[in-house]
């Protein structure tokens, strides 16, 4: 009997984990759904978050799949900027970015990239008698990773040149994150620290990373200051009770949420923030919903299933002897590790109130797919390294 490779394992590892995760979001958006007045009706069923998740679960988990029996290679930038899907992608990512930014200057097309919350955010785009929402700048998030990724990689030996190499790269993530930054300053500020860090793991050298930092301070801090909605949620993360009926509302409500669910929480589908109290209760706040419902077992679980997450995909990193595929995985737990972490430190008050969904369980389809094909991606570089490891002992 032929023995299962250590890397074949960590691939199951990592579907298990993701899958209970996708499956945590499905119940617990269904759960935090339940506060709809109006009857369920099966022609309108896409109009519902609750319903929605239901369908993009199994749809996430053909993506992954799928994504995984692509060769990762495929990503990389090493057989030149035109054989390269990425490229084409960063393209269409600056180039959708471009267009729902344009609609603050000139809201041409409302039905297209509708205002919601004040922000023009997505793109809805009419399918029959359902519209299906996408969010460019999430697509920007993982481009960015996986081309920087391929950058590094193409260019490993000259990366030290600082405007031959250095500059170009922070040309084109401040591009990015300029577009991103009108509508949407958490993302922008996500990836401009996930360049930073995926920069910093590439080898490039600190004092080159540190110069375009006062910069880029100046820019968000014009950005914020630009914003009354964003002063005033540092006002009120900075004195929540001076704030408590307006700005910090949300993050007592969602403390309030999380305190009452004690240890073992008051059972699936027996909590009432979702009902009016919480707002955002199926996207950014989700993780409230299951604190109050499942208490801080059901908390510490999520939690736990995010750290074995990262630990796998460390494993993944560390067996691949290929520098492209390092990179690679490194980006994918990287982001996915530290926006799990910021969006629990926003839900418990730990930092200041900020739009960033829990990966693979706060409502949302372009998010769930767009993680769950880089999930594939990372499964494709743990497959090929286990098998690589088997010709090597051969």
């Amino acid at each position: 009997m032929v023995r299962k490779k250590t890397g074949d394992r960590v691939c199951d590892y990592i579907w298990v984990v993701v899958i209970i995760l996708m499956a945590t979001g499905a119940v617990f958006v269904f759960s935090a759904s339940a506060n709809l007045s109006q009857q369920v009706e099966l022609h309108r069923f896409y109009d519902f978050p609750a319903l929605r998740q239901i369908l993009f679960f199994p749809v996430a988990v053909i993506v992954m799949y799928m994504a995984s029996a692509v060769d990762y290679h495929r990503l990389g930038l090493s057989a030149g900027w035109l054989k390269s899907p990425m490229s084409y992608f960063l393209v269409l990512s600056i180039a959708l970015l471009v267009l729902v930014s344009s609609q603050r200057v000139y809201a041409s097309l409302p039905g297209l990239i509708p205002e919601i919350n004040r922000h023009f955010r997505w793109l809805r785009i009419p399918a029959g008698p359902v519209s299906l929402s996408f969010q460019p700048s999430e697509l920007a998030k993982w481009v960015i990773i996986i081309f920087l990724a391929g950058f590094c990689d193409r260019f490993r030996d000259s990366m030290g040149l600082y405007w031959k190499r250095f500059i170009p790269i922070c040309v084109i993530v401040a591009l990015v994150v300029g577009l991103i930054i009108v509508e949407d300053f958490g993302t922008a500020v996500f990836i401009s620290f996930l360049s930073f860090l995926m920069l910093l793991i590439a080898g490039v050298k600190l004092w080159h990373i540190l110069t375009p930092i006062p910069f880029g301070a100046v820019v968000f801090a014009a950005a914020l200051l630009r914003s009354p909605d964003r002063v005033s949620r540092i006002w009120a993360f900075l004195n929540p009770e001076k704030w408590a009926d307006s700005a910090a509302y949300q993050a007592n409500q969602s403390l309030i949420a999380l305190g009452s669910g004690g240890l073992l929480g008051k059972g699936l589908g027996k909590g009432v923030c979702k009902y009016g109290h919480l707002p955002e209760d199926t996207t950014d706040f989700i993780f409230a919903i299951i604190g109050e419902e499942l208490g801080f077992v059901g908390t510490a679980a999520v939690i736990g299933l995010f750290i074995a997450f990262v630990f796998l995909g460390i494993l993944v990193v560390v067996r691949c002897r290929e520098r492209f595929g390092q990179l690679l995985a490194a980006g994918i737990v990287l982001t996915i590790g530290a926006q799990a972490a910021l969006n629990i430190g926003v839900v418990t008050v730990v930092l200041p109130t900020k739009g960033i969904p829990l990966p693979f369980v706060s409502a949302g389809g372009t998010s769930m797919l767009l993680s769950a094909g880089a999930v594939g991606v990372l499964l494709n570089i743990a497959k090929q390294s286990a098998e690589s490891e088997v010709l090597g002992e051969q």
